[in-house]
């Protein structure tokens, strides 16, 4: 067993390395290694043949300069000898340009001077065609002295004949001598290439290894697939954005609330989402914590952090059942206030009744009972006549008994009339209910508080407009009461305000419509929604005639019904 663990010792210890930093340092040394082993062989190469040329020119350059001067005439004037004027000029030009031979010969190749006294008077070993020829020779041979870098140039005399030629050859050991000189040299800069190329490779592998936590690839590779598998998983909405403010990453959650798809990827978000709330909430331009946001028809809570890079990581949470569960518990708070007014007002009443029967005043009992019922029967008839859609005349019923609870007034234009054609019922109840209680809200406590409601049809728009006697809204702020998370009143138990008139808003602007808010005839705000196509096509036969504001085709007892239904709902 101590043998396995100590086998695989060594294999983690000799084997390829598992963390990142490692593993990009080895390549990167190797890759430098390699880049300055091909560099240096890619120079060396075409050096020595450099040095070559450079020596067979050298050569040849020697001979065009012998050629130049009066052997010619020496030549010709002469017999070929070891003390002749050709042998010591030869000789002089060899000792004072370092070359290893200079050789002289006439048109037969017969040499008239040499290094070695010897050979002068003899034939040349090498072919001295060309140079005869009148061509300039340069090559790398052998010969007499072994192998040497040659140049060959014709020798002429005053009239331009060619009577002989100069062969000057330089050693081939001292080209060679200074191509291995240079080597070390060369070999001494790759090396501090390879060096500095080795410091930057470390420092480079460090900084990733800082980046990455000295993880390995496998752990970078497993942490991916869970990171994945965490945020599509997710049933809140995360959205990444980089320091440019552009979206990196967006889960399935945040696509769903949202409304985007996954080539959000990559783009700002204002191209994605638009200027709005949403925007400035997610881009960081509106600071603090659980903020409220409305997209669409959703109400989003959404909290930012920033990230080292300047970026930032924006989670989403779905606040709209939430939201909708708590203005129904607030309406039903108010329907429990309002019922309990009304049964503490009940009790009042039947104590009255039952005073007048026991003093047996029948008659001022039954005026007393007419009356109390008249006055809800007349408020429910007046709405029902009006509007006949029933569920926007039911939340009118209600509020309006809710409204005289808290001494409100509330009561219907003369030019409501809503046809019971209402493509979207629930949607103007939305609208409706939402202003109608900022209404009273903003109309209780005032001198004569009052709500006044108007709901019409104009072809197939709604046009609803309601007006208090609250204090009003200032021109600066008219803007700003639309905007999700903006309100003049403390939150409720249950979460925050200033939604209701974004969302009212919001609806409208699906729609097509729009909403706005002015100065009132009763010196409050006044609220107008515009809602296009909100109502089907009049059926043909005069449904118009019945949906009229008289309502004269219905008996006394069929309104009261009606009014009845209307006050159960």
């Amino acid at each position: 067993m101590n043998a396995a663990l100590s086998t695989a010792g060594r294999r983690r210890r000799f084997g390829w390395p598992r963390r990142v930093f490692s593993q990009v340092l080895l390549m990167q040394l190797a890759i430098a290694a390699g880049v300055t082993v091909l560099a240096t062989g890619l120079f060396l190469a075409p050096f020595s043949a450099e040095l070559d040329d450079q020596a067979m020119r050298r050569a040849l350059a020697i001979a065009e300069t012998t050629a130049s001067t009066e052997v010619a005439a020496d030549l010709v004037a002469t017999d070929p000898t070891a003390g002749g004027p050709v042998q010591a000029e030869a000789e002089r030009i060899r000792q004072s340009t370092g070359a290893e031979y200079v050789v002289v010969m006439d048109t037969r190749g017969v040499r008239w001077s040499h290094t070695d006294l010897d050979q002068i008077g003899r034939v040349v070993s090498t072919d001295p065609s060309d140079a005869l020829a009148g061509k300039e020779v340069m090559e790398l041979d052998s010969g007499t002295l072994g192998r040497s870098a040659r140049g060959k140039a014709p020798l002429r005399d005053e009239s331009g004949r060619i009577v002989g030629a100069v062969s000057v050859g330089i050693a081939y050991d001292s080209v060679r001598d200074r191509f291995l000189a240079a080597i070390p040299g060369l070999l001494a800069y790759a090396g501090g290439a390879l060096a500095a190329g080795a410091l930057a490779a470390y420092l480079i592998s460090r900084r990733l290894q800082r980046q990455t936590h000295d993880l390995a690839f496998s752990d970078i590779s497993a942490l991916l697939t869970e990171r994945e598998a965490m945020l599509h998983s997710l049933r809140e909405g995360v959205v990444a954005l980089d320091g440019t403010g552009r979206i990196r990453l967006i889960n399935d959650e945040a696509q769903r609330l949202l409304g985007l798809g996954p080539d959000a990827i990559g783009r700002p978000l204002e191209v994605v989402l638009g200027a709005g709330r949403t925007t400035e909430v997610l881009a960081g331009r509106v600071v603090g914590e659980d903020l409220l946001a409305v997209q669409g028809s959703r109400v989003l809570v959404a909290n930012r952090m920033s990230t080292d890079d300047g970026g930032a990581v924006v989670t989403l949470r779905d606040r709209t059942e939430l939201e909708r569960l708590g203005r129904e518990l607030d309406a039903t708070k108010g329907l429990i206030d309002a019922l309990r007014a009304q049964d503490h007002e009940h009790a009042n009443r039947m104590h009255t009744l039952l005073g007048l029967l026991e003093l047996e005043m029948h008659e001022e009992a039954v005026e007393f009972v007419t009356e109390v019922v008249g006055v809800h029967r007349a408020t429910a008839e007046q709405i029902t006549e009006r509007i006949h859609d029933p569920l926007p005349a039911a939340l009118l019923v209600g509020k309006a008994t809710v409204a005289a609870e808290r001494g409100v007034s509330l009561r219907l234009s003369p030019g409501t009339l809503l046809p019971d054609r209402l493509i979207d019922p629930q949607g103007l109840v939305t609208v409706v209910g939402n202003l109608v209680d900022n209404a009273l809200d903003a109309a209780a406590g005032s001198e004569d508080p009052r709500i006044e409601v108007e709901l019409r049809a104009e072809g197939r728009t709604v046009v609803l407009v309601i007006s208090d006697s609250g204090p009003g809204v200032s021109s600066d702020q008219r803007e700003l009461v639309f905007s999700e998370g903006w309100s003049t009143k403390e939150p409720p138990a249950h979460g925050k305000r200033g939604l209701g008139l974004a969302l009212v808003r919001r609806l409208a602007e699906r729609q097509g419509g729009s909403a706005r808010v002015g100065a009132g005839a009763h010196g409050g705000a006044q609220f107008t929604v515009v809602l296009p196509e909100a109502l089907t096509e009049a059926e043909p036969g005069g449904s118009m005639e019945r949906d009229g504001a008289t309502g004269g085709g219905e008996s006394p007892g069929a309104a009261r019904e009606q009014a009845t239904a209307g006050e159960t709902r």
